[in-house]
């Protein structure tokens, strides 16, 4: 048996295998979590195996600690491999810069087939970048005798392998989105397969590797559409099967933008460290690009087990679909009001230390508070930093169309209000609120008028976690009563 055949009887026979195959450039952005995601869902709602694959032959890309960052948000958001460079498994190595004697035995395989050749020629050693037009590689290698190019690379001379495609006829391949797409192999450029340092191109190392792990599904871009003629060329020609493909249209920013790092779009851990629940973020990104389908159709909400229940190709859209950060905020506002209120509670702890210090201050009650009013986790340090100190505020908050409060009414609101609670003993929120309600009475005002300008007057916000007695109960008689006289002073002044 020699090195190809054995090869060949390493790859598993049967069942869906997909695979997500990352470069190491430091971060998670959205369009490769989508692609993570589906290609994860594709091999759990097949009962298949899903393979996480390390592409690091790209060293000009290559960021310090960035296969950590891969791994990390691979489990925090339970995409848990079944074979990969940390857990092992029957194809290995798993990480691309360790195959690298793989590629060129292939190459060269290839090259005794009639499906490449060896090229001589200089400063052709860089693929075209994707989406660029072609310029097509013209030149006299392809019809050198095999021992011409014995002798030049005996001479020492540098070479790259292109791919030979045929000058006639056209290329089909199908895609599970885009249906049957035909290409004419005059279109095609001569690719360069194996570049003069011996490294793989992308395109050639992924066809490689994706057979030998007996990959059946490669999910990927819809700019990779350009290259998959290119693909299905190769496999012909090595006489393997070919996977199916499953390209999806891009993420976008806009209606013309793409969504891009160095343009300030959030990768994964930017919404993580902005407060996003990585639930939140799976959920939603699911449905960049796919919809359920039937029954489910208006659907929204998903855990990532339903989703590996209900996740179907056909649902995939060929249409680009749009980042819409107002609509992740509404959706992680969601999840948050779902959570049991001890998990949310430890989850905003932090943020909540970060703007209040007074231990006098019930943090919990804070948190039960704000649950129902927060977003993005981030937010919570301004929406109760007001708790820590009383900042500085416009008197004109005190006028409130609504409540029909006005500077004179809310002037007589407090000073009724003050010597009351002075004389209150129960400081607790139902307390205090029956007291407000029962001096609103007193007054013949609504209780709206009474409210408004001590919410205003303990808080100095127009929006606040809670209401006038809610505040009150956490900042305790001593704080409050001194906000309350604060007030009226600033009303006085006026």
């Amino acid at each position: 048996m020699d090195f190809f055949e054995q090869m060949e009887a390493r790859i598993p026979v049967g069942g869906v295998r997909t695979r997500f195959a990352p470069s190491p450039t430091g971060y998670m952005h959205i369009g490769n979590l989508r692609t993570a995601l589906y290609t994860w869902l594709i091999a759990r709602s097949n009962g298949g195996t899903f393979i996480l694959r390390i592409e690091d032959t790209d060293q000009g890309r290559y960021v310090e600690g960035a296969v950590d960052v891969i791994y990390n948000t691979m489990s925090r958001c339970g995409l848990t491999h079944d074979e990969g460079p940390d857990v092992g498994g029957p194809v290995g190595p798993y990480i691309q810069s360790e195959r690298r004697d793989l590629y060129g035995k292939y190459a060269e395989l290839l090259v005794r087939r009639g499906g490449a050749y060896h090229c001589f020629c200089q400063k052709q050693d860089e693929e075209p970048a994707e989406g660029k037009a072609i310029v097509k590689h013209v030149c006299a290698c392809p019809s050198l005798s095999e021992a011409e190019v014995r002798a030049r690379i005996d001479a020492g001379e540098p070479y790259v392998i292109r791919q030979r495609i045929p000058q006639e006829g056209s290329t089909t391949f199908h895609d599970a989105s885009f249906g049957d797409i035909t290409v004419d192999n005059s279109e095609l450029e001569d690719q360069i397969l194996l570049k003069s340092d011996g490294l793989p191109t992308y395109n050639f190392a992924n066809v490689i590797d994706d057979h030998l792990m007996g990959i059946t599904h490669v999910v990927r871009g819809s700019e990779y559409l350009s290259s998959a003629p290119k693909y299905n060329l190769l496999y012909e020609a090595f006489g393997w099967d070919i996977p199916t493909y499953v390209h999806c249209s891009p993420v976008m920013r806009d209606a013309q933008h793409k969504m891009s790092k160095r343009h300030g779009d959030p990768s994964f851990e930017d919404l993580i460290a902005q407060g996003f629940l990585t639930e939140a973020v799976i959920n939603y990104v699911a449905l960049l690009g796919w919809s359920p389908r039937g029954e489910l159709s208006e659907r929204e909400f998903f855990t990532l087990d339903e989703l590996a229940e209900v996740f179907d190709i056909g649902g995939i859209s060929k249409s680009p679909a749009v980042f819409d950060i107002v609509k992740l905020r509404w959706m992680n506002a969601e999840y948050i009001k779902k959570l049991d209120p001890e998990a949310f509670y430890a989850m905003a702890e932090p943020w909540l230390r970060q703007a209040i210090s007074n231990p006098a201050i019930d943090l919990r009650a804070v948190s039960t508070l704000i649950q129902p009013r927060c977003e993005i986790l981030s937010e919570i340090p301004e929406k109760v930093d007001f708790l820590q100190a009383l900042p500085e505020y416009d008197p004109a908050m005190y006028v409130h169309k609504k409540s029909k409060t006005n500077l004179e009414n809310s002037l007589a609101s407090l000073e009724a209000a003050v010597p009351m609670l002075e004389a209150q003993e129960d400081w607790s929120n139902d307390a205090l609120y029956a007291a407000l309600s029962e001096l609103a009475q007193n007054l013949g005002v609504k209780n709206s008028v009474v409210l408004w300008p001590v919410r205003v007057a303990v808080s100095g916000r127009q929006s606040t976690p809670g209401g006038a007695t809610d505040l009150c109960a956490l900042l305790g008689k001593e704080e409050a009563l001194s906000r309350l006289r604060s007030g009226i002073e600033l009303l006085r002044s006026l």
